[in-house]
């Protein structure tokens, strides 16, 4: 990647970081004293990104590598592009406006610009699919727990959430087996403003997107071994992910169970993800953590904590993330195709 669209990058990751910053709801002092109460609780929050990012990259890697002998890339160097291309999702909005783009143009001069691509797309989409299995998971939990306690506006909302995944999990199906860029970027080119532009980039790319398109559904249809790895070690990570809630709820009470953090994970982030235009979901996460522990006749307020002490760390890992923008870099002469 060239110089420029790296600082580019670091000049928007920055800039977030700053408007995060000063956006806190609480003083600094405040902060620091909650930071404080937490003891080696947060320390541990931030330490567990680390193996949770691991997981994401061993994902990725099986799906670059998969019956590939030539143009392979290190598993450290694919971290530090995970760990970047992660913190830039965090503060663009949407999300994939910042981090795809970013791995896709640092890969191609390993493996080319269509292999680059359809890896790309193809773990955004397993990542994606992750989420949307692990709703669906957590409504099943759900209903093993609280079946007892279920009423009209819970019975309501498991139903919504469920049509919601089912749909989610079709469309990703749907995806896997015929591809889905060519098709995407024909829907993109009928949105107004942008969409005579995207519609000129399909057609003078086409066969590149068709070919992309083809190494999507191979993966599925033909080597089912790395597709079922790569799900399994994203919906893994999603569970470890979270150990972080569990920690930050033990800092203030020892009534709550793994399982109540899982449930807790899924609706906050289904909450955030319904709302995914907000950068960071600025105040979606802790409106969602509060509503979630109120249902659990918890304090309000224990959500309120446990969201200030995850946008901490998220703050501390796009500060590595844009770090890592400027740090090992290797130049190329001639990029592949």
């Amino acid at each position: 990647m060239k110089p420029l669209y790296r600082n580019i990058f670091l000049l928007i990751g920055v800039a977030a970081v700053v408007i995060m910053l000063l956006n806190f709801d609480m003083s600094w002092d405040e902060v620091w004293q909650r930071v404080q109460s937490a003891g080696l609780w947060f320390p541990a929050v931030v330490g567990l990104w680390l193996p949770i990012y691991v997981m994401n990259v061993w994902a990725w890697y099986v799906i670059i590598h998969d019956g590939e002998s030539q143009g392979r890339i290190g598993f450290f160097r694919l971290l530090k592009y995970t760990i970047s291309g992660y913190a830039l999702n965090y503060v663009t909005p949407v999300g994939v406006l910042g981090g795809e783009p970013y791995r896709i143009m640092e890969l191609t001069p390993y493996v080319g610009t269509a292999k680059a691509t359809s890896s790309v797309i193809l773990y955004a989409m397993m990542h994606i699919f992750s989420h949307f299995c692990f709703w669906a998971a957590s409504v099943v939990l759900f209903l093993i727990l609280y079946f007892d306690h279920m009423n009209v506006a819970l019975w309501l909302l498991i139903g919504f959430v469920t049509v919601f995944c089912a749909f989610g999990i079709f469309f990703f199906a749907k995806g896997y087996r015929d591809g889905l860029a060519l098709k995407a970027l024909r829907w993109a080119g009928k949105l107004p403003w942008v969409g005579k532009s995207i519609r000129a980039f399909t057609a003078e790319n086409e066969a590149s997107i068709c070919r992309v398109d083809d190494q999507i559904a191979a993966l599925h249809a033909q080597r089912k071994s790395t597709f079922y790895l790569s799900l399994s070690l994203e919906f893994l990570a999603r569970v470890v992910s979270c150990l972080e809630l569990m920690f930050c709820m033990l800092i203030i009470t020892d009534h709550i169970s793994f399982w109540d953090c899982i449930l807790m994970q899924a609706f906050t982030s289904l909450f955030a993800n319904l709302i995914f235009i907000i950068p960071m979901q600025m105040g979606v996460r802790e409106g969602g953590m509060a509503l979630f522990t109120d249902g659990l006749k918890m304090s309000g307020g224990y959500g309120v904590l446990t969201s200030l002490l995850v946008r901490l760390r998220e703050i501390i890992w796009i500060i590595i993330g844009m770090s890592l923008l400027k740090v090992g870099n290797k130049k190329f002469k001639n990029t592949q195709e």
